[in-house]
């Protein structure tokens, strides 16, 4: 069954937080005073305009997580986050590209953060716009820490992470970011998160069928300790997506709307 549920797409959810809108500020003050607060600078482009508006537009649009039940299959926009998903399609920059991501423990964050570097100051498009379609164990990184704890997802991967450390906030992303060059700065290796990616502009993208796959595999493990109907565990897990994260009815679905409205197809 583990090795169904993770061949399977499981989760994605992506948009920028709130803390991402408005235009990247370049100051080393306003570096400074951002990590004084714990919250590194914006990591938008410089001049990234319809970047950051798509960022506004997305950090205001709604996100259902009151939900108690769901079933199998959504028919109805209302139960996903469709007026984000909506704004990401009909999203006017460019170029954009949505990247299949499915191992945990892979690449996959390095990699659309160098396609995010090389775009923005290689080719000179800071209106670039990535969508990650997260799903298999890559979707686990979408989870919040209190559902990590609570339904023991470490031993889903077995023991390589403890905690979901893919949503932690580095230091080296609250270095100055007009120093783009930095090696340990904010646009380096050493910032890879995806708390950072949503901040530089990254859309995540969950998956309902993959959550329904991944309460399946929990029920028939035994780790459900609310005893919950399986339309009520994956309700439960829905509402404890990070911020910022757009649901989706299947993501694999939604690739094909994506490469519809433009983005290239590329996997990690």
């Amino acid at each position: 069954m583990e090795n169904r549920l993770f061949t399977r797409r499981s989760i994605i959810h992506g948009a920028a937080l709130a803390g991402v809108a408005g235009l990247a500020v370049r100051g080393t003050g306003a570096a400074k005073a951002a990590g004084a607060s714990g919250e590194p600078a914006t990591l938008l482009p410089t001049g990234a305009a319809t970047l950051a508006t798509l960022s506004e537009k997305l950090a205001k649009a709604p996100r259902r997580r009151d939900f108690k039940s769901v079933p199998m299959i959504l028919t109805n926009p209302d139960q996903w986050d469709n007026q984000a998903l909506q704004e990401v399609l009909n999203y006017s920059g460019g170029p954009k590209q949505v990247w299949d991501n499915t191992d945990l423990a892979g690449p996959w964050l390095n990699l659309m953060r160098l396609s995010l570097n090389s775009q923005i100051w290689s080719f000179k498009h800071p209106h670039f716009l990535i969508a990650s379609v997260t799903h298999g164990p890559a979707g686990l990184a979408l989870f919040d820490q209190s559902t990590w704890a609570k339904y023991n997802f470490a031993k889903l991967t077995k023991g390589k992470f403890k905690t979901n450390t893919f949503i932690d906030i580095p230091e080296a992303a609250h270095a100055d970011p007009a120093d783009y060059q930095n090696p340990v700065g904010a646009f380096s290796g050493k910032a890879n998160s995806v708390t950072v990616l949503q901040k530089r502009g990254v859309v995540f993208m969950a998956c309902h069928d993959g959550i329904w796959e991944l309460t399946m595999h929990l029920r028939e493990k035994g780790h459900n300790p609310d005893k919950l109907s399986q339309e009520e565990l994956a309700a439960e897990l829905t509402n404890h997506l990070i911020p910022g994260v757009i649901l989706t009815s299947d993501v694999v679905g939604e690739l094909v709307a994506l490469q519809q409205a433009g983005f290239t197809y590329a996997r990690s």
